[in-house]
Order: structure tokens, then sequence, then C-alpha cells
């Protein structure tokens, strides 16, 4: 049977999803952050053992919007035709999906759109910039033969620790950030699930791993910030790829699971389609925090 069904699955694998068959209501979901989201999962010295584990098989309920706009059927690694300067494996993507189908089966088809960036620091997803710009013109085009934007899986932080000025601005920007693409996309209350970050920083073997000495100013950070449909969870605990920075495989699907459960937290209650704004918009306290959303993403200051 297993076999049977992952034949069928293969022969959706290479090809793009019709425009006419891309589940008009869908459940976008945006992945965005560095190399945690993008998946590193069984990447060592940077070869990927090309291992999948079953809780990131294809199914045929989740898509991927890949790097040209078309919908796909999903398939790891979910990144690979985005952060195409390094080698991507196994991410929380998969997992994440296919836990928050067994959950919730009113769900729907899940539609994933990748958006990380290996190395990169939160000042490099400001607004305006080619990484922030990729991720509003990609959250746009998933919109486009229908769905809702139900959340962003925000995975990023180990390039802030290196220094001690980016660690201790890390909060501000992070929190910019999240209004700006909340108001860039007309979701004011955009539900955000947030990773903290944890590797292990030193050397080993006479060899130094790990990002930078400031992780527990970003972490900080991260704990500390306070928005509405904001959850937090920790990758304290999870298990290491050699190099003390990455993931492992199962990590990646113990986190996936993790992001799953802390979604099903938020309020979906208050979830617009971009399709539907006008026709939600029903009281006087979300009028007012529609408003002041666009106010702070045109006078908030880096």
């Amino acid at each position: 049977m297993l076999s049977l069904y992952l034949s069928y699955a293969y022969l959706f694998i290479s090809s793009a999803v019709p425009v006419a068959h891309a589940a008009a209501g869908k459940s976008i979901f945006l992945l965005a952050g560095q190399s945690n989201m993008a998946g590193r999962g069984g990447v060592v010295n940077d070869t990927w053992d090309n291992y999948i584990p079953p809780e990131s098989f294809p199914d045929l309920a989740i898509l991927r919007l890949s790097a040209d706009l078309n919908w796909q059927l999903a398939t790891e690694p979910l990144h690979r035709d985005i952060d195409m300067n390094k080698v991507c494996g196994i991410g929380p993507g998969m997992a994440f999906a296919r836990s928050l189908l067994r959950k919730d089966s009113s769900i729907g088809v899940v539609g994933l759109v990748p958006c990380a960036m290996g190395g990169t620091n939160i000042s490099e997803w400001a607004r305006g910039g080619d990484l922030y710009k990729r991720l509003i013109r990609r959250a746009e085009a998933a919109l486009e033969v229908g769905g809702t934007i139900r959340g962003l899986l925000w995975f990023q932080g180990e390039s802030d620790t290196v220094s001690r000025e980016d660690a201790e601005s890390y909060k501000t920007r992070l929190q910019n950030f999240i209004l700006y693409v909340r108001a860039d996309l007309l979701l004011p209350v955009l539900p955000v699930i947030q990773v903290m970050q944890v590797f292990f920083y030193g050397k080993m073997g006479g060899t130094c791993i790990g990002e930078g000495p400031y992780l527990e100013i970003v972490r900080e950070a991260q704990l500390g910030m306070d928005l509405v449909n904001l959850r937090t969870i920790d990758a304290k605990g999870l298990s290491l790829e050699p190099d003390g920075l990455h993931l492992t495989t199962p990590s990646q699907v113990s986190l996936g699971t993790m992001l799953a459960n802390a979604f099903m937290q938020t309020h979906p209650s208050s979830i617009i389609s971009s399709n539907s704004i006008a026709s939600k918009i029903m009281s006087l306290n979300f009028i007012t925090h529609f408003f002041l959303m666009l106010f702070l993403a045109n006078f908030l200051i880096y």
C-alpha cells in the first residue's frame, strides 16, 4: 500500500500543479529565517544523506510554492531552489504540515511557501531589502489562485549572536519585521510562530563550532517579544549535527510537531484572507488595530 502511494506521489514530484487544480481554498504558511528553517537535517560536510523520515514523506494534501512561483507537490528538501548557495536537507516544514493535517482535518490542503536563506542576519530581512521583498512577493503570488495565509513560521537569529550590537538590537528589529509583514500583507494579526535559538558555541576536538558568543542575549530578546498572536517555542534540548549549529533530521521532525502544536494555540478566527478583508473587518477594535499597524509600518525606525 505504501509503495503504491509513493509511486503515485512520484508522478507529481517534478511537475507543477496546474493552476486550475492548485486548491483554491488552501491554507498557506510562510517559512522564513535562516539555515535551520531552510533545513540542514542530514547534511554533514556539505553532503545530504538523502534520508527522508516518514514524518516528512510527500502527501497529496501538501503543496509547495517553487522558486518560479508554481504550486507543486511538496517534497524534501523544501528549500532546494530557494536557499541555493548551500546544501539543503530536512527542515521542519513537511513535519509541520503533516502534523497539522493529523490534528485538524478541517485545515484542508496546506500550501508551504519556502523563503528562508542560510546565514542571514535579521538586518537583511529589513523592509525594503531583497529578502523582505522576496518574502512579500512570494506571499502575494501564493494567493493568486486562492487560499488564505494562515501563519508565518520564523526560525532565525544565529547570525545575530556574533556581534553584541546585533544581539542587543535583535528584539527591536524582529518586532519591526513582524509588524511590517503584517501591515504589507494586510493581515494585522497574522499568527507568527518563532523558534528560540539553540546551538553549542566553543571548541570541540580543537575545532570551533557554533555561531557567536551572544546567544543568551538573542534568546532573551525572543522570549521577551510581546505581540498579539505571536507564539514562541524553544529548540533547546533538540539534538544538533556535528557542526553544533544545525538540527538533526529527528530534531527537525520534532520541531515540526512543536510548530504545529503552537499554531493550534493561535487564534484562527482572527485570520483574514486577502480576498475577504473588507467583509471581515467588523469591530471598531479591529479597525483601530489595523490602522495602528499601518501607522507603525510607516514610522517605525530601525
